[in-house]
């Protein structure tokens, strides 16, 4: 997952696209960077680290312009390198920059097809630069100057895109002193959505990965981008929109839903909130059916985007619901940190137990997931070092063991705790009492219920089913190399070495 933002307006927008950022960081915490056109002019910056790291106030008074877009990156393969911190530029035609949130499967055959017939270079190892320079491409195609250039030859650009590359992806992009180009996959995997606020000076429009970002900044959200479809907006501001592509198979990406957004987002039409409330009374039902005689005498969420569920559970079982874990917020979140040794010693720095509530009592912890069990192994220990005298864990979602392909850093299925382990055997392993994980029925009804219109979601890494049908074994193997955390380290640790040379 990463964060996108793109931004038309009647006056500066650097800091609007800062702020917007710094709304979406929950979607990435490994590289930030802008991009502003004004006029003919393209001024960029970005680098490795927060929004605030990387983007400073010496910078910001460069990034002039009534357009631009933004990115907030979250690897999910390779190093933390700031040669590929987003948004990327190409220079033909006409000056694009893009920044990009999903994964291409197809990537290592486009690269080569760009390379050997496109006659392109790539200067990174990003997807991202992939898709970018793929769009370039089909837009050269069309051989128009850029004061020439109509909505319809984009959008048959983006039609040329979607027939070419395979994955989850949403993307915005800007075509310097022309306009910005929002546009999303065919299965509609990932989330994008557009908006506009009405000013004295005439109509602002903002693209983004979510809704949050559009109400944060004074926006009113208009819609989603459709699968396939793509919104095109003017400098002057005038919006354009056209489906561009045939084969259309509405999934979205059901993990948004359990951890990714944030609560007060809303995704193709569904309350992410809601959502995690409708996991939690599942989840009741569910402990109810095979513990009806439970011993529960408190449930604890771990903070923080189990807190809705977590809230339901406790009121349908009439349970007590207490905060027994307080999270230092300067901490990022575990999941997308590289490396086991540093996902582990975070956790200790990240939450601090509240004894009182722990002490000689029962205790459910309800947790959003439970990926590679790090966490869940270390909170299980905090729990019972407080003085609990049962730990118990109920997931709101149920058992991750494939890897996700389509941009969520799940890595290689041996790092998954729930591969080949039955619920019990999880349980035992994390330290917990017993362990109960929601059925991917129930999670995919609570998803439903906020919007009838989707009948499908992607649930690949509980499944094992892949949305686009054509994951192979070799890629999946390629993935597992490239993701998994000796790998990260490995990389990391070279990327390091390679820096101090420069240096």
């Amino acid at each position: 997952m990463c964060g996108i933002v793109g931004i038309v307006a009647k006056s500066a927008v650097n800091q609007a696209i800062y702020d917007g950022l710094t709304v979406l960081q929950h979607r990435g915490q490994d590289a930030a960077g802008i991009v502003t056109c004004d006029e003919s002019n393209l001024y960029l910056r970005k680098d490795n680290g927060l929004v605030r790291d990387a983007i400073k106030t010496r910078h910001m008074l460069h990034l002039k312009g009534n357009m631009g877009i933004g990115h907030v990156r979250y690897p999910t393969a390779g190093c933390s390198s700031s040669a590929e911190a987003q948004p990327f530029y190409v220079n033909s035609p006409y000056g694009i920059t893009l920044a990009h949130n999903g994964n291409l499967i197809n990537a290592e055959s486009l690269k080569q097809d760009l390379m050997r017939d496109d006659l392109r270079h790539l200067n990174t190892n990003s997807d991202s630069e992939v898709l970018l320079n793929i769009l370039a491409h089909e837009l050269n195609k069309i051989g128009k100057h850029r004061s020439e250039l109509h909505p319809d030859d984009i959008f048959y650009a983006v039609k040329h895109l979607h027939q070419r590359c395979k994955g989850g992806y949403a993307a915005v992009a800007m075509i310097t002193g022309v306009g910005i180009l929002g546009f999303r996959d065919p299965n509609g995997i990932r989330p994008i959505v557009f908006g506009d606020r009405k000013t004295d000076d005439g109509a602002e429009f903002i693209i983004a990965s979510e809704s949050v970002a559009i109400d944060a900044l004074g926006f009113q959200l208009i819609r989603d981008i459709k699968p396939g479809e793509a919104v095109f907006i003017t400098v002057e501001g005038k919006v354009y929109t056209q489906q561009c592509s045939e084969n259309i198979n509405y999934s979205p990406c059901i993990f948004e839903y359990v951890y990714l957004a944030r609560p007060d987002s809303i995704i193709d039409g569904i309350s992410v909130y809601k959502a995690r409330l409708r996991m939690g009374e599942r989840l009741a039902q569910k402990i109810l059916e095979l513990y009806p005689t439970h011993d529960i005498d408190v449930v604890i969420p771990i903070p923080d985007s189990s807190r809705s569920a977590a809230l339901s559970l406790a009121h349908d079982l009439g349970i007590k619901y207490r905060e027994g874990f307080v999270k230092n917020r300067y901490i990022p979140r575990t999941f997308i940190m590289p490396g086991q040794n540093i996902r582990k010693k975070s956790v200790r720095q990240k939450l601090n137990a509240i004894n009182l509530e722990f002490k000689d009592k029962n205790v459910l912890l309800v947790d959003d997931s439970i990926v590679r069990g790090t966490t869940s192994r270390e909170i299980v220990q905090m729990a019972k070092e407080a003085g609990a005298k049962r730990v118990y864990i109920a997931s709101a979602a149920p058992p991750v063991r494939y890897p996700n392909v389509y941009g969520i850093d799940m890595p290689s299925v041996n790092e998954l705790i729930a591969y080949n382990r039955s619920a019990d055997e999880v349980a035992e392993t994390i330290g917990a009492d017993w362990l109960v994980y929601q059925d991917i029925e129930d999670l995919i009804a609570s998803a439903q219920k906020g919007n009838d219109s989707v009948t499908k979601f992607d649930t690949s890494c509980f499944t094992g089913e892949y949305i686009t049908g054509d994951v192979s074994e070799d890629y999946l193997a390629r993935i597992e190399s490239q993701r998994n955390d000796f790998a990260k380290e490995t990389e990391n640790i070279d990327e390091g070495l390679t820096d101090l040379t420069k240096n």
